[in-house]
C-alpha cells in the first residue's frame, strides 16, 4: 500500500533524509521518500502492520524533527 502524507514544519533537507533513512529501518517499510521541498513523504508499506508503522513513524521523526508533524 503506498500514500503521500503532508508534513508541516520540516525545516531542512538535511533533517528530512535523516527521518527518510530512520523510517526506512522499520519493519514493514516497503519504500518511503521524504520531500523538503514539497514538505511531503511517501510512504509504500505492508497494509497488514500500517497502523502500527504509522505510530513508529511518529516517534522516530520526533526523534529527528520534533517540530514536524505528520499529517496522516
Amino acid at each position: 500500500m503506498t500514500k503521500v502524507f503532508n508534513l508541516v514544519d520540516l525545516d531542512c533537507a538535511n533533517c528530512a533524509q535523516k527521518m527518510e533513512d530512520a523510517i526506512r529501518k522499520i519493519d514493514g517499510v516497503e519504500d518511503v521518500s521524504v520531500s523538503f521541498m514539497m514538505q511531503k513523504m511517501t510512504l509504500t508499506a505492508d497494509e497488514e502492520k500500517f497502523e502500527e508503522i504509522k505510530k513508529k513513524i511518529k516517534k522516530v521523526c520526533r526523534k529527528v524533527e520534533p517540530d514536524c508533524k505528520i499529517e496522516f
